[in-house]
């Protein structure tokens, strides 16, 4: 059991190997050695935050904008279905624009047409209300990241956002009854050991059924291009300290681990507690204006 931080710390400084081993054999003896398979579709690019990290922020003005059509959603649901994977993630950015009533309608549709497939979304801070109608529409999972816990650090990085009401969101979702995950970034300017080992804490205390972890990876088109990317051991370490520390919830080995270097480290994540791959079925040319980051795994 680990009630502090600084236990934390200690255990992301611990030796890499038996870190590793650690998390992995907590990994199968709570999730077995299976491999979940979630599908995202990016269905829209269009948000309406500066945060200073993202290349789909609204500062970069010279990103080509879309939002898919509902028959191409759908047409991409049917592509995961008939790819035996029972989990759809819809993700877009964050924006007022995103029209809950259309969004309820794909979520009914998709839960008439196809039979046990779970629906996550990934569209940001919403009200309540908002949350609950997609809920009550379908709506199994809702991801969340919160990137850091310390609000000098979200402040610097999320102009005009406030670290509260994405506290408050994540709270909403779970009273709601959303199985709710959230996640952190690792690597971020500013960010400190200390900071991740209580991002990992907040995690444990709030519940979540699911954390991503990745790296921070400049793009050239935001404030914090020329940064120094996260570094992959530390991300990695991080990983396994949450499976440690939290033990039976689902940790992705997300696409911007893979897509850190030349060398695709998701094999490494999985090894080190990670059980869940997160295939894109965005089909072209959307899937290459949805750039958070450079160079997106495939």
């Amino acid at each position: 059991m680990y009630e502090s931080a600084e236990e934390i710390n200690d255990l992301l400084c611990s030796d890499r190997q038996a870190l590793f081993d650690a998390a992995n054999k907590i990994k199968i003896q709570h999730k077995g050695r299976r491999i979940l398979l979630r599908g995202i579709i990016e269905f829209s690019n269009i948000c309406d935050r500066s945060c200073s990290y993202c290349g789909i922020s609204c500062r970069n003005r010279e990103l080509e904008r879309y939002t898919m059509k509902d028959e191409e959603i759908l047409s991409s649901v049917k592509r995961i279905a008939s790819s035996n994977i029972d989990t759809v993630v819809l993700q877009s950015g964050e924006t007022g624009s995103l029209d809950d009533d259309r969004l309820a309608w794909i979520i009914r549709k998709i839960k008439k047409t196809h039979d046990n497939m779970a629906v996550t979304l990934s569209v940001g801070e919403k009200s309540r209300s908002s949350y609950k109608k997609w809920k009550d529409s379908g709506a199994d999972r809702y991801l969340l990241k919160i990137e850091t816990s310390n609000p000098e650090l979200y402040r610097a990085l999320h102009p005009g956002m406030s670290l509260e009401n994405r506290i408050r969101c994540l709270s909403d979702l779970k009273e709601l009854g959303y199985e709710t995950g959230s996640g952190t970034m690792v690597g971020l300017p500013g960010q400190t050991l200390l900071n991740i080992a209580k991002d990992i804490l907040f995690f444990y205390r709030s519940g979540f059924e699911m954390i991503g972890t990745g790296p921070f990876i400049p793009h050239k088109k935001t404030a914090l291009k020329n940064e120094p990317a996260g570094d992959i051991d530390l991300v990695l370490r991080t990983l396994a300290a949450t499976r440690i520390v939290m033990k039976d919830i689902n940790i992705p080995a997300t696409t911007a681990v893979g897509s850190l270097s030349a060398k695709d480290h998701r094999f490494e994540a999985l090894e080190c507690g990670a059980n869940v791959l997160m295939p894109n079925f965005t089909p072209s040319p959307y899937r290459e204006l949805y750039e958070i980051y450079p160079n997106k795994s495939g």
